[in-house]
């Protein structure tokens, strides 16, 4: 009989958490990449508009493309948990809270690229608007996504923090990775809060500053796929709570 996913190894949720993360980081990379930066012409909303109406499906593309993504960060998020309440159950569970609104707030930021579609599109009520007006609001719904996408970075960036204090007090995970994933905690809240506070410096930091964030998650992200835990001092930590 297989055992119950309760009674699954460590070993288990770190190669799920580890699988899925990087999956995260590679359909992240490539959305922002290959699909939006490859469209959205900065300070132009017509050629904007344009590119996305020549290219509606890979647009598309992109939004389910992170949509999968956020289903795979609940899973992620989950396995994490389950790793890391050995040490302190309430500081964990505090983790997952964070997390799980870091992800409410990018999922419902999404709803944003949609906007483009509607208003670039062919409806009848179109009509009575401008097609400048049109590419216009378009390119605001894009912009207000960028911002939306730094207000949920916020949370995430205290998840890092605290998820990087758990790492170092755990003693079957590197204590160098939850250093690196509390410096990616300060650079995400930097980062956040100059986009909001002072945009041209957020402009002049980006992307230097999400670099130790880039190399925090997917050294993270690839000890748990490769090498796990220290299966002994997990057990011995979790009959201890």
């Amino acid at each position: 009989m297989a055992k119950p996913v309760s009674d699954a190894s460590p070993q288990t949720y770190a190669r799920i958490a580890g699988l899925l993360y990087l999956f995260i980081i590679v359909a992240g990379g490539l959305g922002e990449l290959f699909i939006r930066d490859k469209l959205v012409v900065s300070g132009d909303a017509a050629a904007t508009a344009a590119r996305i109406m020549a290219s509606e499906s890979l647009w598309r593309l992109g939004i389910i493309g992170d949509l999968a993504m956020h289903v795979c960060d609940v899973v992620v998020m989950w396995a994490i948990y389950v790793l890391l309440r050995p040490v302190n159950r309430k500081l964990a569970l505090l983790v997952l809270l964070f997390n799980l609104v870091q992800t409410a707030v990018l999922v419902a930021n999404k709803s944003t690229l949609l906007v483009p579609l509607f208003l670039l599109g062919n409806a009848p009520y179109l009509h009575a608007f401008d097609p400048a007006q049109l590419q216009a609001w378009s390119y605001i719904a894009i912009r207000m996504h960028e911002r939306g996408f730094g207000i949920g970075l916020i949370f995430f960036g205290f998840v890092c923090l605290m998820e990087g204090y758990l790492i170092r007090k755990s003693g079957y995970l590197p204590r160098l990775i939850g250093w690196l994933m509390q410096i990616a905690g300060v650079c995400y809240l930097v980062n956040s809060v100059a986009l909001l506070l002072a945009p041209a410096v957020a402009a002049s930091m980006f992307p230097a500053i999400l670099m130790p964030c880039l190399i925090a998650e997917t050294s993270f992200a690839l000890w748990l796929l490769v090498k796990g835990v220290n299966v002994d001092e997990w057990e011995r930590r979790a009959n201890l709570t």
